[in-house]
């Protein structure tokens, strides 16, 4: 009998490189085989502050979009989001979001990942802010107002710190990343934004290697 492998997703819902691998992420999810468990973990790009992000952040950031757009097919950005804000570099509270999401329902988390990208991404919408994670709470169907009380407590904060801790301890350090463990052992997968194939004959490489007596 094949035994278990846990393939874990560490990301974070306000990462532009995580809204660039969505296709190819789920294209490879689709073509997993049955015994390997997908495990999403939320890594925590940036802490909590009110400041306006820096312009030379800004700058940086609007850096990655453009080579995004540029590299990875058909994944556009609404450039309306910096004149339109304020931005603040700020993602714990998206996370936050993301856990108050799954304590309702076991794919919402996912729906509000897929919210808050769009929101961001496409709407040129601010999710540090709170108003915004609402909207996205309101959207996905949840119930807002238990929704607006998770996202401020203590249990959804701590939550996010061992999610944040889980990451480090498997040496994660950017984001999109992939881990595949077996056995405690924990193997790198090399990220493919165009292809998910690649990472799929890398994974099917390390499971059949690790099966051989």
């Amino acid at each position: 009998m094949m035994s278990n492998f846990y393939l874990f997703y560490v990301h974070d819902p306000m990462c532009s490189w995580c809204y660039a691998f969505s296709r190819s992420w789920t294209a490879l999810q689709k073509n997993l085989p049955g015994h390997i468990e997908v495990v999403y973990l939320l890594g925590g790009l940036a802490p909590d502050t009110t400041e306006p992000m820096p312009v030379v952040m800004q700058k940086t950031i609007q850096q990655a979009w453009q080579r995004i757009e540029q590299t990875v097919p058909d994944v556009n950005f609404n450039w309306e989001f910096w004149p339109r804000n304020t931005p603040v570099r700020s993602t714990y509270p998206a996370c936050r979001a993301v856990l108050a999401a799954r304590k309702q329902c076991a794919d919402c988390d996912q729906q509000m990942v897929q919210a808050i990208q769009m929101a961001y991404y496409q709407q040129a919408k601010n999710p540090s802010l709170p108003e915004t994670l609402l909207e996205c709470a309101n959207e996905i169907g949840l119930d807002v107002k238990i929704f607006a009380q998770d996202l401020k407590s203590a249990a959804i904060a701590q939550a996010l710190q061992q999610e944040i801790q889980q990451a480090r301890n498997m040496n994660v350090n950017s984001y999109p990343s992939l881990r595949l463990m077996h056995d405690n052992a924990v193997m790198p997968i090399r990220i493919d934004y165009r292809n998910h194939q690649t990472m799929l004959d890398e994974i099917n490489h390390i499971v059949e290697k690790t099966q051989r007596p």
